[in-house]
C-alpha cells in the first residue's frame, strides 16, 4: 500500500500514465474515504487531492469521470546493501546520522483514531 514519501505510478486506461509523489494522506468527511495529495511528477509540477479508500490507495482499480485509473506502489530497483563495520569510510557515517528519517503513516492507526473520534 502506498503511503506519504511513496513515490506511485498511475495507470490510466489500463496503461502507465503518470508519476506522482504521495504528499498527504487525510481522513474525508465520509467515513472509510480518504483525501490523497499527490505531486504530479510533470511539467509543471502539478498537485492533485482524490478522495480514496484504502483498496484503492493499495492499488485497486477504480474510475474516475467514467475513466479506469490505477495507483501502482513503484519499488526502487536499487539494491541498497549495509557496509560491514569497519569498512564503512568516516564520510559515509556522517552522512548516515546527518538527518532523521522519514515518519512512516499508518493508515490503519489514522482509521482507529477517526473511529474513535
Amino acid at each position: 500500500m502506498a503511503t506519504i514519501n511513496d513515490l506511485v505510478l498511475v495507470h490510466v486506461e489500463g496503461r502507465p500514465g503518470f508519476y506522482a509523489r504521495v504528499e498527504d494522506i487525510v481522513p474525508d468527511v465520509k467515513k472509510g474515504w480518504w483525501q490523497v495529495k499527490l505531486l504530479v511528477l510533470t511539467f509543471p509540477l502539478q498537485v492533485y487531492t482524490w478522495i480514496l479508500d484504502e483498496s484503492q490507495i493499495a492499488g485497486a482499480p477504480f474510475t474516475m469521470g467514467g475513466t479506469p485509473l490505477m495507483l501502482e506502489k513503484v519499488e526502487s530497483p536499487v539494491v541498497h546493501e549495509e557496509p560491514a563495520g569497519e569498512d564503512v569510510p568516516s564520510g559515509a557515517r556522517e552522512d548516515a546520522s546527518r538527518g532523521p528519517r522519514p515518519k512512516v503513516v499508518s493508515l490503519l492507526d489514522r482509521k482507529k483514531d477517526k473511529e474513535k473520534s
